[in-house]
């Protein structure tokens, strides 16, 4: 059953919890703050008065605060919500997680499409701005009612100088656990997909895209190297035609034709002879 009730100040109603959205250490609560719909994470009930659980949650609001993605959810505010404690509070998402459409079968080529463009989107966006956060998961990833916009709720905990290499390699191996269910729920065989998916889980990290750009030129079918052989092929033609331009072969300018000189008509002499 649905857990939902409002406080005794009139400010919050409608106070609304979302199993399916459940983290390690938190709730998530859907709730109308002074009637307008918000969402509500809150540590769960073991660790709210634990000091190191406290701490964490006060950190990840600083660390989110400032994000600005279309594909992550907005954090608004940190505050005490009589019965559920201190809260970070958020836009409201109103929609399906992921987990319920591949658990409902409910996957359609715009949901494939946004996991392609608008995941990798906020996974380049987290990382360059050096967030390290839980592992992307069916569950955290949403889907809004009406247009089908997809948003990320857990998108990091902590903010670094700089993201190790792994961690970055993480995303891409979480990223393919994530497509690879969803491909597994469909009929259409999706081979180009699968075979990306594929790559993504590999076993050994060297074998992984290196990167969000090298994931996205894989779904462009093109890959890094071979911008960079096209790159190394330029520049090669180019110094061809440096070095042929500095021969006595190139083209003959202006400045190489031997200028015409005037010449004077001799001297005619109009004047009275004596």
């Amino acid at each position: 059953m649905t857990e939902k009730h409002n406080d005794d100040t009139g400010k919050w109603t409608e106070i609304t919890l979302l199993p399916e959205w459940e983290e390690e250490f938190y709730l998530v609560y859907t709730a109308k703050k002074h009637g307008k719909w918000v969402m509500l994470k809150t540590l769960k009930p073991e660790y709210r008065d634990i000091s190191v659980y406290q701490d964490m949650i006060e950190k990840e609001f600083d660390i989110r605060y400032n994000l600005a993605h279309p594909n992550i959810i907005m954090i608004n505010d940190l505050e005490d919500v009589p019965g559920l404690g201190r809260c970070i509070i958020t836009d409201d998402v109103y929609g399906d997680s992921l987990r319920k459409l591949i658990d409902e079968r409910r996957i359609t080529p715009d949901i494939i499409l946004k996991l392609r463009h608008q995941l990798v989107d906020a996974m380049e966006y987290i990382q360059d701005n050096h967030i390290v956060h839980h592992p992307i998961r069916p569950e955290t990833i949403i889907f809004t009612e009406n247009i089908g916009n997809l948003k990320l709720i857990d998108v990091g905990f902590d903010q670094r100088e700089y993201l190790e290499p792994s961690d970055a390699s993480e995303d891409i191996r979480n990223y393919g656990k994530v497509l690879q269910e969803v491909l597994d729920c469909i009929p259409d065989k999706q081979p180009t997909l699968r075979k990306i998916a594929g790559r993504c889980m590999s076993d050994n990290p060297r074998q992984r895209y290196r990167d969000v750009q090298d994931l996205k030129l894989a779904f462009e079918h093109r890959t890094s190297n071979r911008i960079y052989i096209l790159c190394i092929v330029f520049l090669l033609i180019m110094i061809a035609f440096l070095a042929w331009f500095s021969t006595p072969y190139r083209p003959a300018t202006p400045r190489d034709k031997t200028p015409i000189e005037n010449i004077s008509s001799p001297s005619v002499n109009h004047g009275n002879t004596e």
